[in-house]
């Protein structure tokens, strides 16, 4: 899948699971300025799986230093659709921001946040569609006024941005399982999952069927569990 209709399904699993997992998980019920932010920080953590591939054009979501990021985990992690592309993996990014949150406080969350929102923003193409410094100067300076505008709205340890980038990233696992070569789930066991209904990334199956629906279902879902006045008010 290509990263547009990643970042559209790890927002859609958010905004339609805040009402009911975040309850029997964390023991709290979501207001909806955390079921905004993080439908947001979910859309992001749903490209984290695809920080192995070097050539992709997230590799260039920040510029160098992402470049440099992702050729670092693509040589750790074996490759594209490798350790990133697990189960593991997505318990060590729920994991690693638990811990984060928890013990390093206010300045891991809000970098988390910053970094989360960048992937999200050059995702959803909110930004000049080049892989030049036009680009990645447009994501930094908005992922900057995003995260500073979250600073307001979001607690010191909101244990809702571990389970949102646990999702994210688990979303990205499911997506891939829906092409061709899937998703080792189990790694380091080699063995791949699939049930191919997207036999090419980019078809139109993929960018005229299902992401269509899921931002039409994430933006009613949102309505429902955020933005509707009797919800809000």
């Amino acid at each position: 899948m290509m990263g547009h209709s990643h970042a559209v399904s790890g927002a859609m699993l958010y905004a339609a699971s805040a009402p009911f997992l975040p309850p029997l998980l964390l023991h709290t019920t979501l207001q909806p300025a955390d079921i905004l932010m993080g439908t947001v920080l979910c859309a992001g953590a749903a490209l984290l799986p695809d920080l192995d591939h070097h050539d992709g054009s997230i590799a260039n979501f920040l510029g160098p230093v992402s470049k440099a990021l992702c050729r670092f985990v693509a040589w750790a992690s074996g490759g594209h659709r490798h350790a990133t592309h697990s189960l593991l993996f997505v318990a060590l990014m729920g994991g690693g921001t638990w811990a984060g949150v928890t013990f390093l406080g206010r300045y891991f969350t809000l970098s988390v946040t910053f970094f989360l929102l960048a992937l999200a923003i050059r995702a959803l193409r909110l930004c000049p569609p080049s892989n030049g410094p036009e680009a990645w100067i447009t994501v930094i300076g908005l992922a900057a006024l995003g995260t500073f505008g979250m600073n307001t709205w979001m607690p010191n340890a909101p244990g809702w941005l571990p389970y949102a980038v646990g999702l994210g990233t688990l979303a990205h696992l499911l997506g891939d399982c829906l092409t061709k070569k899937g998703a080792p789930l189990l790694w380091p066991h080699k063995e791949r999952y699939e049930i191919v209904l997207i036999k090419r990334s980019g078809n139109n199956v993929e960018t005229k069927v299902l992401v269509p629906i899921m931002s039409v279902a994430t933006f009613v879902l949102l309505w429902f569990t955020a933005l509707s006045p009797t919800i809000v008010n």
